[in-house]
């Protein structure tokens, strides 16, 4: 094919597959991205070897519009689609050729019974916008036509920050490049945490794309990232039929790592203020007759079709209209063109099953907000007052004093049981569980005093905390000299390798409280439980380690801390200090 010509029928030959965007808290699917397919088999490198060819022979508006009717009649099709998204992706140099996207994008959307509010326009960052362009003309154009807007591939391309300033997004899809192994690269984790920041004090949602693996699911989810999109959920298919309105793997890692957010979800919901929502399409006359009918109102939320909310609307923007003579009558009339959407102000947004914390950080990154706005499954939920969200920390920090150790702050017994528990709970999963128990503890600690005692304690806690942060485990503090590590999924799989590394690296540190004569001897001399004088050797950890492999027998929390106790003799002798049971069934 010669390389500036659209040769005959090969739209014909394209077809669009879709991939879901899901909630990291729930897996609900919030939408779906339509992804072109078939340009290989067309004739073309790539995906991009096409869109670049159709620019050099200027046919990129027209391929562009058909292809976004192949992908609305796509998500037409779907038989939840009214209470999802289609996210369209829109070339950066088509804006300042296609004439009116938004008017005509509207035009093929009504041919298909959808609503604007329905579709995402994904700008990407992969072209510089085209020199003159009103970048904020043309995104504020888009926005008062009822679009949601999102910038994609962020981080990798030309406009970055400029780009994020001019469109204000809704949304903000991180690339695949910050993602990939973002569990083990830490410049990563700062990269991505800041952007999330940026993303929210903007009130846009961050959905991280290209995730593939359980451990860049939990780190994306632990860094404040609102959605996921990538293998671990699904890959993009042409079988439109199969796509559902939630992905029961996301679920259940979301249910797993839930633990920490539970108590937090209680604590949130007594807090929560439910004002009915205003839906987007509400006459003027009746968002003046709310105010009027409430008058301690000075806002009321406002959602989309799908219940998704788009922002507030505030009193003081409407007291122009409302104290001058003809105003009410004025802004009803539907010629002058004013509607609600021309009213809206954005207001940050939270899930319902996020931490305290994000709440909080979501709700402090933007200035003279109202609150915060509550969604689960990004459907309104509720709104948090800055009155209420101090509450709500407040009780979660009483809450989280209550259930740590005084001594290490870790974790105690009540959510180390709970953790357990739930491990038993889910058989499907596999799981490492880990007791750690100091050897010759107790003849240290007659030496050199409980002060020193104490610290020896503080050393394995803080080692046992970095490393749980790394793996991905869940560390806590049974009571004295006793510790609880807990994995799953991926991080159990290297958990073994994890609990060696703790010993040796306690057995390193602590050397450092003994005395010069007793680390040259590499032993102390004390008194044993008969009172008879003895040698012990320099103080370290033993650990029993239990793997709990999917598909298991049901069993329960006594039966581990059983099997735990019934090996820790063994732990103690192993040259390693380390015993792995593997149960039976």
């Amino acid at each position: 094919m010669p390389p500036h010509t659209l040769g005959p029928n090969i739209l014909d030959r394209l077809t669009i597959a879709l991939q879901p965007v899901v909630g990291i808290h729930s897996g609900a699917c919030h939408g779906y991205e339509a992804l072109l397919r078939g340009t290989e088999a067309a004739g073309y490198a790539s995906i991009q070897d096409f869109f670049d060819r159709c620019h050099a022979g200027g046919h990129l508006a027209e391929v562009e519009l058909a292809l976004r009717e192949k992908a609305v009649a796509a998500f037409a099709t779907l038989p939840h689609h009214p209470r999802a998204k289609l996210f369209l992706n829109i070339d950066n140099r088509v804006l300042g050729l296609e004439g009116d996207p938004a008017r005509r994008t509207r035009a093929i959307l009504e041919r298909h019974g959808l609503p604007e509010s329905s579709v995402v326009l994904e700008i990407s960052e992969r072209h510089p916008l085209e020199p003159g362009l009103d970048a904020v003309a043309t995104f504020r154009h888009f926005k008062r036509q009822g679009f949601r807007l999102a910038i994609d591939d962020f981080g990798t391309g030309f406009s970055g920050l400029q780009l994020l300033y001019y469109s204000e997004p809704d949304y903000l899809k991180i690339d695949r490049f910050f993602v990939a192994d973002i569990a083990a690269d830490s410049k990563k984790k700062v990269f991505l945490a800041h952007i999330v920041t940026i993303a929210h004090l903007l009130g846009a949602i961050v959905v991280a794309e290209g995730v593939e693996t359980e451990r860049e699911f939990r780190v994306c989810k632990e860094i404040g990232c609102d959605m996921v999109q990538g293998w671990l959920v699904s890959r993009p298919t042409t079988e439109w039929a199969g796509l559902r309105p939630h992905y029961p793997e996301i679920e259940r890692l979301a249910r797993l790592d839930r633990r920490a957010g539970a108590s937090d979800q209680r604590i949130i919901a007594d807090q929560i203020a439910r004002p009915e929502p205003l839906g987007l399409d509400t006459p003027m006359e009746r968002v003046f007759e709310r105010f009027r009918t409430d008058k301690s109102a000075t806002f009321f939320p406002v959602v989309d079709g799908s219940g998704a909310p788009v922002g507030i609307v505030r009193d003081q923007e409407l007291k122009d209209y409302t104290y001058s003579p003809f105003g009410k009558e004025l802004i009803a009339n539907k010629s002058y063109g004013r509607s609600l959407k021309d009213f809206i102000v954005r207001c940050p947004m939270a899930d319902m099953g996020a931490r305290a914390e994000q709440i909080l950080e979501a709700y402090s990154a933007v200035e003279r907000s109202e609150g915060i706005l509550i969604v689960n499954d990004m459907r309104y939920v509720g709104f948090l007052s800055a009155d209420s969200l101090l509450r709500v920390i407040n009780d979660k920090n009483l809450a989280t004093a209550r259930d740590q150790n005084p001594l290490t702050r870790l974790p105690g017994n009540a959510v180390i049981l709970s953790w357990v528990c739930e491990a038993m709970e889910d058989r499907d999963g596999s799981y490492l569980l880990a007791y750690f128990d100091f050897d010759n503890f107790k003849p240290f600690n007659d030496k050199y005093g409980f002060r020193l005692g104490d610290r020896a304690i503080l050393l394995f806690g803080d080692l046992l905390a970095k490393a749980m942060t790394a793996a991905g485990g869940f560390a806590g503090h049974i009571g004295g000299d006793d510790f609880f590590a807990g994995f799953r999924g991926a991080a159990a799989e290297n958990a073994e390798d994890t609990c060696r590394r703790l010993i040796a690296d306690f057995a390193r540190d602590v050397e450092s409280f003994y005395d010069d004569e007793t680390r040259r001897l590499g032993h102390m001399v004390g008194q044993d439980r008969l009172g008879h004088t003895a040698r012990f050797p320099l103080m370290t950890v033993s650990c029993v380690a239990v793997h709990l492999a999917p598909g298991r027998a049901a069993g329960s929390s006594d039966e581990v801390s059983r099997l735990l106790a019934a090996h820790k003799k063994a732990a103690k002798q192993a040259a390693g200090h380390l015993c792995v049971v593997r149960p039976e069934g």
